[in-house]
């Protein structure tokens, strides 16, 4: 019922709680007047009876006015309560809902109930809800890419990348980097691949072999001989790399093993390449540069979100749709997932409003301080108006009724 409904009911109760007082006031005069010319008992009964119920009316509307405004508009003391006494009504009333209803042993019951993970994951599983889910969240995307300061960002991201570098020490760091192929043995596919390369170099590359041999040799040594030693080094050379190949424990295997295990100790130990790259870095990390490049992960980062969230049907967003199922269906099958976000959503919401009830309090006691006093008393008498008048009603009725029980026992015993 909306606020204009409760004033046209209030105004009709008002109506008929004043219409009764009225018209006990006429059968008062009424009666007053025949009392003078008639002698009937019943005359006087009639009157006590309007009489009191006229005592009653006026007290019980002095009472109900009282709460919500000085009676005739007279500052009497003690009137206009709601108006004068709101900050304490609205503390008191903070302190009633606080203790009441946002006790432990009251909401506990509630918060045990809560099964948030199955609603959820039903929700998620609906394509309109996924849509308008993606919807928003890339709108919302989209207006703080847009309205970002690009050189902030970069600045931000160059000083950040500056902070991360300072205190590196590439030399060990990618010492540390050829420990780990080597402890995981992965050089040895390097080995593998070098090895067949260069056999098959030298395979291809047999006349090159031959006229070096050539140059090289003594005038006098016939042209047979020279070409016969180059074909013993081609040959030589491409079986020696082809066992290098085919055999994985080969001697040079371990050999290259032992020497690559030496460098890579020296990078970390010596400072001679702790020098060499913390040279290389500063070169390529100079603030000019280091401002280039990270204007330039910037701007790809930025536009490819962009372009991305932009496209109805983008990578990222399929991969999101894709989670958002896979999280769904998680939701509603998965009994150990759904209790662990259950209670953890129990247990979150129980310590928040137990932790923030006192908040509570005083946003009710604010709340009321707040408000003009004339509008809490017109907002509480909409409330409550329409069963205060009938205490004026009551008021009129019980009020004749005793003072005919008076005037009965006057007349009949004294």
């Amino acid at each position: 019922m909306n606020d204009e409904a409760k004033r046209k009911q209030l105004r009709k109760y008002k109506a008929f709680a004043t219409g009764l007082f009225l018209l006990m006031a006429m059968v008062f005069i009424i009666t007053t007047i025949l009392h003078k010319t008639n002698d009937s008992h019943w005359v006087g009964y009639v009157r006590a009876f309007a009489e009191a119920a006229m005592v009653g009316a006026l007290a019980d509307w002095f009472a109900v006015t009282a709460l919500f405004r000085h009676p005739l508009g007279l500052p009497i003391p003690h009137t206009n309560l709601i108006e004068n006494s709101k900050q304490r009504l609205g503390d008191n009333l903070g302190n009633f809902v606080v203790s009441n209803f946002l006790s432990p042993q009251n909401i506990r019951p509630y918060i045990q109930k809560l099964k948030v993970s199955n609603f959820v994951g039903e929700w998620l599983g609906k394509d309109k809800n996924q849509d308008a889910l993606l919807r928003n969240i890339s709108d919302i995307v989209l207006d703080i890419l847009n309205k970002l300061d690009d050189s902030a960002v970069s600045h931000f991201i160059s000083k950040k990348i500056y902070e991360m570098t300072d205190n590196i020490k590439l030399n060990a760091m990618l010492g540390s980097g050829i420990n780990y192929l080597l402890d995981k043995n992965d050089h040895q596919k390097m080995i593998t691949n070098l090895s067949s390369q260069i056999k098959n170099y030298i395979l291809e590359n047999d006349e090159m072999i031959q006229d070096r041999v050539k140059k090289g040799s003594y005038s006098f040594i016939p042209a047979f001989v020279d070409h016969k030693i180059a074909d013993k080094i081609v040959h030589g050379l491409s079986d020696f790399f082809k066992e290098i190949e085919e055999d994985p424990h080969h001697e040079i295997r371990a050999l290259i093993t032992q020497k690559i295990y030496e460098f890579s100790i020296e990078l970390k130990q010596d400072p001679k390449w702790e020098d060499e790259f913390k040279n290389i870095k500063n070169d390529l990390l100079k603030n000019n540069k280091l401002d280039e490049y990270s204007s330039d992960i910037w701007s790809s980062i930025k536009n490819t979100l962009i372009k991305e969230l932009q496209e109805d049907s983008s990578s990222l967003k399929n991969y999101i749709i894709k989670n958002l199922n896979e999280f769904s269906q998680n939701l509603k099958t998965d009994e150990n997932l759904q209790k662990k976000i259950d209670h953890w959503v129990r247990v979150t919401a129980y310590k928040y409003i137990l932790k923030n009830t006192h908040q509570f309090g005083i946003l009710i006691s604010s709340t009321v301080g707040n408000w003009q006093g004339k509008d809490l008393s017109d907002k509480l008498e909409l409330e409550v108006g329409k069963d205060l008048q009938f205490i004026r009603v009551n008021g009129t009725l019980v009020g004749g009724l005793v003072g005919l029980i008076i005037y009965t026992i006057a007349h009949f015993f004294l």
